[in-house]
């Protein structure tokens, strides 16, 4: 299970915002979702423990959902990029076979890699909505 200490800074329902100190894993980031300037992170979780604004709380993530949405953003681009170029070479080299299948296999790939970005972005969409899929705050700390 993976951790993390904050502090509530909103409720909306069911759910609620809570800052988190980012790591020192996050100064190389270059994802571009954080403002590097800022000492926390928002994280939107499950309040099962009935948290109100400004408790400090524990919240944990399945590690299930954190490795399934990493090898879904992480591993469809890359197999997308592989299989286009695979495609490309092997297969579109015969039909246009004037054509120089390395730059076929370059066009295909990327072009499928570049296909599998908006079906990560639109997983990602279904994915945040899903109640399961969100952090859960498990306890609130004295």
């Amino acid at each position: 299970m993976i951790e993390e200490i904050g502090v509530v800074k909103s409720i909306e329902g069911l759910m609620a915002r809570v800052d988190v100190p980012r790591k020192s894993a996050c100064d190389g980031c270059t994802a571009g979702t954080c403002r590097p300037e800022e000492k926390f992170m928002e994280i939107e979780a499950l309040n099962r423990a009935g948290a109100v604004v400004g408790e400090k709380v524990r919240i944990a993530v399945k590690p299930y959902t954190y490795m399934k949405g990493s090898m879904i953003v992480y591993g469809l681009p890359a197999i997308g990029l592989v299989l286009g170029a695979v495609f490309g070479k092997e297969l579109m080299s015969k039909i246009f076979p004037g054509m120089d299948s390395d730059i076929l296999s370059a066009v295909f790939g990327l072009g499928a890699f570049a296909v599998s970005f908006p079906i990560v972005k639109a997983w990602s969409n279904t994915a945040s909505k899903k109640i399961d899929s969100k952090p859960v705050i498990e306890e609130v700390l004295h």
